[in-house]
């Protein structure tokens, strides 16, 4: 049975905002949403939340669904992955009232649509595909990318030749849709390769598939339309998504340090714009603060106790407003 519309509230003055229904996208969007302080409850079997707290209304759609309803207007804002809107937009070029803006990029989801053939078969080069027949549920962005194959082998061949005609015929590359299970497309016999989907690479070595060209890589990323109902709203949502992913990624670090040192421990931690320095008792000595990448804190603090700090603490941020 389809999902239905959830109906109960008035859309009328609401910012619309898609975000993935399912997926491996859909949970961290989530999690995004409620670090952003968005309070809603969508009902069982519904694709229309009403959030309680701001003028806002988030629709659940398909991520892959999510560029042409932000493209076209129908929706104000959105959460999908890179790949997504790049096949859209291979499919659908924007113009100047529709396509999406790409506000920023969230940093999950990471994965890369990705060039496969069978481990232990002939092919070793995406050239060598060119004229078989490659599946994918990406047909726009795989067709962008052998045809310009296409074009430059037939350039080629024409410098050799000159029968450019009868190689444009031999050099036609077949791109069948699969919506699903594309890794199994090689094994049933239906293609010589595939255009997919990579996070850790488990189900494509479990296929017998291997990797032999990136055509994208993605990551999750926040896309406004052209147009939005409520620009002052959008910038609201953004703020708040901005601050979560900030907290997310950096620690605040304070500790303190002699004034003669101070130079050198500011080039280990400069923060984001500059470090905070605060006057001690002691004259000779400064307390300072400065936001620090989550995943260099450890580093960070070995440097800073190395050259002389002193009381050096690690504090994580909950939220915040800062400029990227």
């Amino acid at each position: 049975m389809e999902n239905k519309i959830d109906t109960t509230g008035s859309l009328n003055d609401r910012l619309l905002f898609a975000v993935p229904k399912k997926g491996r996208l859909h949970q961290p969007c989530l999690d995004l949403l409620s670090g952003s302080d968005i309070q809603f409850h969508r009902h069982n079997r519904l694709d229309i939340a009403l959030v309680h707290n701001l003028p806002l209304a988030l629709i659940f759609l398909p991520a892959a669904d999510i560029p042409t309803f932000v493209g076209e207007g129908r929706v104000d804002l959105g959460i999908t992955g890179r790949d997504q809107v790049a096949e859209h937009e291979a499919d659908t070029p924007p113009t100047d009232t529709t396509g999406v803006v790409d506000i920023m990029d969230l940093g999950f989801g990471k994965c890369k649509l990705q060039v496969q053939v069978p481990e232990k078969g002939e092919i070793q080069t995406a050239e060598q595909l060119v004229g078989k027949t490659v599946v994918t549920s990406f047909t726009a962005l795989s067709k962008a990318y052998f045809k310009a194959m296409e074009v430059q082998s037939l350039k080629s061949a024409a410098q050799v030749n000159g029968d450019a005609e009868n190689d444009a015929k031999a050099l036609q590359t077949t791109i069948k849709f699969i919506g699903g299970s594309v890794e199994a497309a090689c094994a049933l016999g239906v293609a010589d390769g595939i255009v997919d989907l990579v996070e850790s690479g488990e189900t494509m070595r479990a296929a017998g598939l291997k990797a032999i060209d990136t055509v994208v890589e993605s990551t999750a990323i926040l896309i406004s339309s052209k147009h939005p109902s409520d620009p002052k709203l959008v910038e609201k949502v953004t703020n708040r998504i901005k601050g979560v992913i900030t907290a997310q990624r950096y620690v605040l670090c304070t500790y303190n340090v002699s004034r003669a040192l101070l130079a050198k421990a500011s080039q280990i931690t400069p923060g984001k714009r500059a470090p905070t320095v605060t006057a001690l008792e002691d004259a000779d000595w400064v307390a300072v603060q400065a936001m620090v990448e989550r995943k260099q804190v450890a580093n960070v603090m070995d440097e800073l106790a190395e050259m002389g700090a002193t009381d050096i603490l690690v504090t994580k941020i909950d939220n915040s407003r800062t400029t990227w």
